[in-house]
C-alpha cells in the first residue's frame, strides 16, 4: 500500500529513527521506546471542550448563555422574514407551500422559512414567445430552436414556412403561479397548436395576401381562449404573423409556380374583357335582326291582310254588279299599265286607210340635245 514505507499508516518513521512518529494532527506522542502510537481522541475532545469554556463568558454555558444564544438565533431567523415588492411585481406568499395572502409593491413582512415563504412576479412586463424565427445568439450563430415547428399544412395541402411571435403578459399572479407548472413552455405549446389548426382551415395564398390579418386574430383568440380554460393567468395582448412562406428547399419553384399562376391571372382578365366587349355587341346584333325581322313580318302580314280586304271588297262589288265591276277592274288595269308610256291614238274610224301622217308633237315638247323614247 502507498504508506508502507518502513512506517506506520501516518508516514512515519519506525523502528529505524528516521523522522519521527506524526499522525494526521501534527507531531504524534511518543512511547518510553520511541515507537509511534495513535493519538487518543477522548483527550482531544477534552481539550476541545475546555478551550470552548474558556471563551464562554463564566467558563460555561450557564442559562444565561443559553437563553443569549437562543435570543440572537432568533433575531437571525426572524431578520429573514422581511421581503421588498419591486414596482413592477406582485409578491406571492405561501404558507407551508399553500398560497394565502398577494402583496402589493412595497417593503413587506412573512413568517421565516420554512412556514412561509415568498415569490415575486413581475405583471407588467411583456413577455414574447418567438416561433420560426432565426436569432443569433453569439455562440452558434444564427440558428432555430426547432426548425420543424414552423412548418404547418395548409388546408389546400401545401406546406409553409410560418414565422409569428406572441406578446403576453400575467393577468392573474395566483393562478399563473399555482395553475400551470410551466406557463412559458405552455404558452408556446398553445401557440403553436392554435396557429396550426389557423393555418391548416386556410389557403397558402390567401395566408400570404388578404388572409394574414384575419389568420393573427383568430390564432390570437384561439390561444387566449386555450389559456383561459387552462387557468393559466395569462393574457394574449398580440400575435404578429411575420410571414406564411414555402420552406427554403422549394421556393424558387414556387416562385416559379407564382409567376405562371400571375400570367394566368392576367390571359384570363383580357380573356374576360374580350369576352365583355363581343358578348354585347353580338346580342346587341342579334336583337336588332330580330326586331327588324318582327317589323318586316307585321309588314307582310299587315300588307297580306289588306289585300285580302281589298279583294274580298272587289268580290263583294262584282257579285253585286258584275257588267259594271269588270268595266271598272279593266279601266283600272289599263290605268296602271299605260300611266308611264307614250300613247298614240290612232282613230280607225274616220275611214281613212293607207299611211297616216304623224305629227311627233311629244318629241317637240322636249329640250333640244336630250334623247328619249
Amino acid at each position: 500500500m502507498p504508506w508502507q514505507n518502513n512506517g506506520g499508516p501516518w508516514g512515519g518513521g519506525g523502528n529505524n529513527g528516521g523522522g519521527g512518529n506524526r499522525g494526521p494532527w501534527g507531531q504524534g506522542p511518543r512511547g518510553p521506546g520511541g515507537g509511534g502510537q495513535p493519538p487518543n481522541l477522548e483527550d482531544l475532545l477534552r481539550r476541545g471542550q475546555d478551550r470552548f469554556k474558556d471563551i464562554m463568558p463564566g467558563g460555561g454555558w450557564g442559562k444565561r448563555g443559553i437563553l443569549l444564544g437562543g435570543l440572537v438565533l432568533a433575531f437571525v431567523w426572524g431578520i429573514t422574514g422581511f421581503y421588498r415588492v419591486e414596482p413592477d411585481e406582485l409578491g406571492m406568499v405561501t404558507r407551508f407551500g399553500k398560497w394565502v395572502e398577494t402583496t402589493p409593491p412595497g417593503l413587506h413582512y412573512h413568517l421565516p422559512a420554512p412556514i412561509e415563504s415568498v415569490a415575486t412576479l413581475s405583471v407588467t412586463t411583456q413577455r414574447r414567445v418567438d416561433v420560426g424565427l432565426t436569432t443569433n445568439d453569439g455562440v452558434r450563430g444564427l440558428r432555430r430552436e426547432n426548425p420543424d415547428e414552423s412548418l404547418i399544412l395548409t388546408g389546400d395541402e401545401n406546406i409553409a414556412d410560418v414565422a409569428f411571435s406572441v406578446f403576453w403578459v400575467i393577468d392573474d399572479a395566483s393562478r399563473y403561479l399555482f395553475n400551470v407548472q410551466d406557463p412559458d413552455t405552455t404558452v408556446r405549446a398553445v401557440a403553436i397548436s392554435a396557429m396550426r389548426e389557423v393555418i391548416g382551415r386556410s389557403r397558402l395564398q390567401e395566408a400570404q395576401t388578404e388572409g394574414r390579418e384575419k389568420i393573427a386574430r383568430e390564432a390570437r383568440d384561439l390561444i387566449q381562449s386555450v389559456l383561459t380554460a387552462y387557468g393559466a393567468g395569462v393574457q394574449v395582448t398580440q400575435l404578429q404573423l411575420h410571414r406564411v412562406d414555402p420552406p427554403g428547399a422549394v421556393i424558387e419553384a414556387y416562385r416559379d409556380v407564382q409567376a405562371a399562376r400571375a400570367n394566368q391571372e392576367q390571359y384570363r382578365n383580357e380573356a374576360e374583357a374580350y369576352y365583355n366587349d363581343k358578348v354585347p355587341q353580338a346580342r346587341g346584333l342579334a336583337e336588332k335582326i330580330l326586331q327588324e325581322a318582327e317589323g318586316y313580318r307585321q309588314q307582310v302580314v299587315a300588307d297580306a291582310q289588306g289585300q285580302a280586304a281589298r279583294f274580298l271588297s272587289v268580290l263583294t262589288a262584282y257579285n253585286a254588279s258584275k257588267d259594271v265591276t269588270m268595266q271598272r277592274i279593266y279601266i283600272e288595269t289599263m290605268e296602271g299599265i299605260l300611266r308611264n308610256m307614250n300613247k298614240i291614238l290612232i282613230d280607225g274610224g274616220s275611214g281613212t286607210q293607207g299611211v297616216l301622217p304623224y305629227l311627233p308633237l311629244p318629241e317637240l315638247g322636249r329640250a333640244p340635245g336630250t334623247g328619249g323614247q
